[in-house]
């Protein structure tokens, strides 16, 4: 039975492989359900940031353990440095559902994914990589985004608090970007995404644990339907969504990566209206489009010589 098991395993994971673009797409596309989920379930925010993490546990543990049975232990080094990802995911986790709270399911998204500016600025910091001058353009824009979806400017802003809301959105793409870029180095061996993604998992469900008992807003007693939301949020999200992402990333162009990761924040918001009737106004919309912009210019390099040579000439 496990022969039998574990050769389908390998043999859809050899499928993925095969077709990045597709599985990429689908990750995409399943982690924009995230916010939806974590909405639906109407859980504090320390509450659905550890159960979406212990609930992922089990089948995480048991793809781990397939992939150590083919291709032995990790190093020391990277399962070290998951652990430290994992303290990053939680306050990621925390930060980014009090911001659903405050601003909504699909403006709070958006905003978690400004991280793509703050990962190459981090990166430049920390780790002497100069980041390109896109990445420099593309923060007055993302800051237009941010400050239109805070309410400041227009009418009727959507969300409990929207100014709050992108104070805590900001927040979690910083916590998402020091989340990213140390995970990025644990996940060195591109054979076995669900090792990382378990070991940082769990770190993320005990640090989860430690920030919501002091803060009181932990409910360990399961209800329903809210555990049910949070059983789909870890399984369909946490497991095989961020698998699918592990499993494509490495193997595309930074430039369609950069495309296909778009879908989530905008995925979110159509989700988000069309799901939890959430009404954005205008100028939160244009926020949003200003947002994903700077999104685009922070990741994607326009060859502007190799354009023009493919230009047709004209009369």
């Amino acid at each position: 039975m496990y022969v039998r098991y574990a050769s389908a395993v390998r043999a859809l994971l050899r499928a993925l492989r095969e077709r990045p673009v597709l599985t990429a797409v689908l990750g995409a596309l399943t982690i924009a359900f995230s916010a939806i989920f974590v909405r639906l379930a109407d859980v504090s925010p320390a509450t659905a940031a550890f159960f979406r993490c212990a609930y992922a546990l089990p089948p995480l543990a048991l793809l781990a353990w397939m992939e150590r049975r083919r291709y032995g232990p990790r190093a020391a080094g990277q399962a070290r440095l998951a652990l430290f990802a994992g303290v990053f995911f939680a306050a990621d986790l925390v930060l980014w559902h009090h911001a659903i709270e405050e601003v909504g399911a699909g403006l709070a998204t958006v905003l978690g994914n400004t991280q793509v500016v703050f990962v190459p600025v981090a990166a430049w910091l920390l780790l002497g990589e100069r980041p390109a001058a896109r990445v420099a353009a593309s923060v007055p824009v993302v800051l237009v985004g941010v400050i239109l979806i805070s309410g400041v400017i227009g009418a009727e802003p959507y969300g409990k608090d929207p100014v709050l809301g992108v104070m805590f959105g900001v927040a979690t793409g910083i916590a998402y970007a020091a989340f990213l870029l140390v995970q990025r180095r644990a996940n060195a061996d591109h054979r076995r995404p669900a090792g990382p993604l378990f070991t940082a998992t769990l770190s993320a469900a005990v640090v989860s644990l430690l920030i919501g008992l002091p803060l009181g807003e932990l409910e360990l007693v399961p209800t329903w339907p809210a555990h049910g939301w949070l059983l789909l949020l870890a399984l369909a999200v946490q497991v095989v969504g961020w698998l699918l992402i592990s499993i494509s990333l490495p193997r595309l162009p930074a430039a369609v990566t950069s495309v296909v990761l778009t879908i989530q924040p905008v995925g979110s918001v159509l989700l988000g209206i069309w799901i939890l009737s959430e009404t954005p106004s205008g100028a939160q919309l244009i926020g949003v489009g200003f947002i994903v912009a700077g999104l685009l210019m922070t990741t994607l390099r326009v060859r502007v010589r190799g354009w023009r040579r493919a230009q047709p000439e004209v009369g």
